[in-house]
């Protein structure tokens, strides 16, 4: 199996690690948000976006973009941190979250123009994510369908059914990504980290599906590449992750509030971060 090379791998961490940034000045500026759930999934959607999906983001409807559905809404900063990281949002926009004039609010919606499908309501993001990619292979386009789902929604039964029907459909061009991090807002899921178990359920359902260490960048590259391959059946890319991961004093700590403390933040950041502690350091230096 080809290893991803060292250049990519860094570079990916170090989006991921502004990802993290950006999405924590972001709520801590609203003094409302999710930025643990974030954060955890920060590795995950910098190697989506800035390797594997296929889209243009000057045209972010395009037809034949790779479609990308953010199924555990609740993460909204981090999509509205990956646009502004390729240009279509300003970092001074982020700072204005869930601010009454703003269009990023708390989940994402439809007058977001690279946003498909409003979500929020936990368990619906793989039903439309269906949807989208029946669409795709009804039109005849080339397109991927990427749901990023959260572990605490996989406890809804219509994700099940949505994994039923892509099975049965054959959508070899869907693509979930299950963020494993084992904390829900208000205490662990029924699974914890037991990734195992939720690969088998997605296979039993007819699925190909892996388990990553969703903080290993080469693995996690290594398994979306592979998706982009995989034929005559959908794929499931199911990660081990921590939830606040960077963020020192609140990584995998439970019943934490989801609201930070509303301060002034800076308004540039670091381009170069690459060790964890970067994200923590940087943070805490805000006035």
């Amino acid at each position: 199996m080809k290893t991803p090379d060292d250049a990519l791998v860094h570079s990916l961490e170090d989006v991921a690690t502004r990802l993290r940034i950006w999405s924590i000045r972001a709520t801590t500026a609203a003094g409302s948000g999710h930025p643990s759930s974030a954060a955890s999934a920060a590795d995950l959607v910098a190697a989506l976006f800035f390797h594997a999906m296929r889209f243009d983001p000057d045209d972010p409807r395009a037809p034949h973009n790779d479609r990308f559905v953010l199924s555990k809404g609740h993460a909204a900063p981090l999509l509205y941190a990956v646009w502004a990281e390729v240009g279509r949002l300003s970092h001074d926009e982020l700072l204005r979250l869930r601010t009454i004039d703003s269009d990023l609010e708390g989940h994402p919606t439809p007058r977001l123009p690279f946003v498909d499908v409003a979500t929020g309501s936990l368990g619906q993001g793989l039903s439309a994510g269906v949807g989208l990619a029946l669409g795709a292979r009804s039109d005849g386009v080339d397109a991927r369908t990427w749901v990023l789902l959260g572990d605490g929604e996989m406890a809804e039964g219509s994700v099940w059914e949505a994994a039923q029907m892509a099975a049965h459909e054959r959508l070899d061009h869907l693509v979930a990504l299950v963020d494993v991090n084992r904390l829900g807002q208000s205490g662990p899921t029924v699974l914890g980290w037991n990734v195992a178990a939720y690969q088998r359920r997605f296979t039993a359902f007819g699925w190909r599906a892996v388990t990553v260490d969703g903080h290993d960048m080469g693995q996690v590259v290594g398994a979306l590449e592979r998706a982009r391959r995989m034929r005559q059946a959908p794929t499931a890319v199911i990660a081990r992750t921590v939830k606040g991961r960077g963020i020192e004093g609140i990584e995998d700590a439970e019943s934490l509030p989801r609201h930070p403390r509303r301060r002034r933040v800076p308004r540039s950041a670091p381009r170069s971060p690459r060790a964890r502690r970067t994200v923590t350091r940087w943070c805490e230096s805000a006035p």
